[in-house]
């Protein structure tokens, strides 16, 4: 097992990137894979506003309940009549604020959690399977097709689930749970 430098915050940009970087995932799989960075945040719409909002943002919030749209680098995933999680493919820093700055004058809530949350990919005809592990919903395709999304409970951990293909799988999950996440996906994956 190699060894992990712990690097402080206040070091110099040359001790930090001499250092190896802290990741919350270890190891390798065929199956599981962390995505990299993305900006996110939570958005809190009023019903009344969501047209305006969808427009200046230039994507259409859905309304449907557990969908999501994607729009050039932007996905919105519905995670309740009122809120939706965005998120970047393409972050920079202040991208929340270019959002914001997209939103003007409308009445809304937006929280960065760009580094409060961390992504990990899941791909395998066997996906389903691996997630039942800890994930007592329904995710056959037919009853939780590409698109769809939620915020539900992985064994013991808050996660957001987006189906993004046939056979894979977006989880959101908050870095504090990410290694906890991940080890128990890895068992399922080597029992499966």
């Amino acid at each position: 097992m190699s060894e992990l430098t712990l690097v402080s915050p206040a070091a110099s940009v040359k001790e930090a990137s001499s250092a190896a970087v802290a990741s919350p995932f270890t190891g390798k799989s065929k199956t599981i894979a962390p995505l990299g960075h993305f900006g996110r945040a939570v958005l809190r719409v009023s019903d009344d506003l969501i047209d305006t909002v969808s427009e200046r943002l230039g994507i259409t919030l859905p309304r449907e309940a557990n969908r999501s749209a994607t729009q050039d680098d932007l996905s919105a995933l519905w995670l309740g009549p009122d809120e939706w999680l965005l998120i970047s493919s393409e972050p920079h820093d202040g991208w929340a604020s270019s959002v914001q700055e997209k939103l003007g004058d409308a009445l809304v809530a937006l929280v960065d959690v760009s580094h409060r949350q961390v992504a990990l990919g899941l791909d395998s005809p066997h996906v389903e399977d691996l997630l039942a592990s800890g994930c007592a919903l329904d995710l056959r395709e037919s009853a939780f097709p590409v698109g769809a999304c939620t915020r539900t409970m992985y064994d013991k951990a808050e996660v957001v689930l987006w189906r993004t293909g046939a056979h894979s799988f977006h989880i959101e999950v908050w870095r504090s749970f990410a290694r906890y996440v991940e080890g128990l996906l890895r068992i399922a994956e080597e029992e499966g």
